[in-house]
């Protein structure tokens, strides 16, 4: 099982559109889109991938970017995102917050997702990997423009540049 991994996209369409081109070329499961989407308005561009959103510190109108994923058969969750996939568990969360970050941490997740810093990580931090997409940010630079995809069943994480 293959899941889409992207994160503080920024109201940038064009990368958008090249990631959702990736992730159905991919035929991902569903996507995870760890906040920041910023406006409502780009949700509809995710239509299709079965997607599950957190907020991101920048994002606006909360309540429409809420009604905007369920028109597209989106989940939104919140702050917080916890999941529980082919026996592994996944937390996610958009900030960089050490104490909500070392809390969901020391909850032993077999994978933590976050955005936020925009720069893509893979790391181990004791039975827990932790992964960010990257950015998207006009102002990122272009090997920070990432998505991620992720096999839990062979915890493979495949970093792809969208430009």
């Amino acid at each position: 099982m293959v899941i889409g991994i992207i994160s503080d996209t920024h109201d940038n369409i064009p990368n958008i559109k090249r990631a959702v081109e990736l992730f159905k070329k991919h035929s991902v499961e569903f996507i995870i889109h760890a906040g920041d989407i910023i406006s409502p308005a780009t949700i509809k561009y995710f239509k299709g991938l079965n997607p599950k959103f957190v907020f991101g510190n920048c994002d606006g109108d909360r309540a429409k970017i809420d009604e905007k994923v369920g028109e597209i058969g989106g989940v939104h969750y919140g702050r917080v995102m916890e999941l529980r996939i082919k026996g592994k568990s996944i937390g996610v969360f958009h900030g960089d917050d050490i104490l909500i970050n070392d809390k969901m941490l020391r909850k032993g997740y077999d994978y933590f997702i976050h955005g936020h810093t925009h720069i893509p990580e893979d790391k181990q931090v004791n039975k827990t990997r932790v992964l960010c997409p990257g950015g998207h940010f006009l102002g990122d630079p272009e090997e920070y423009n990432k998505i991620i995809l992720l096999d839990v069943e062979k915890n493979k994480a495949v970093f792809i540049s969208v430009k």
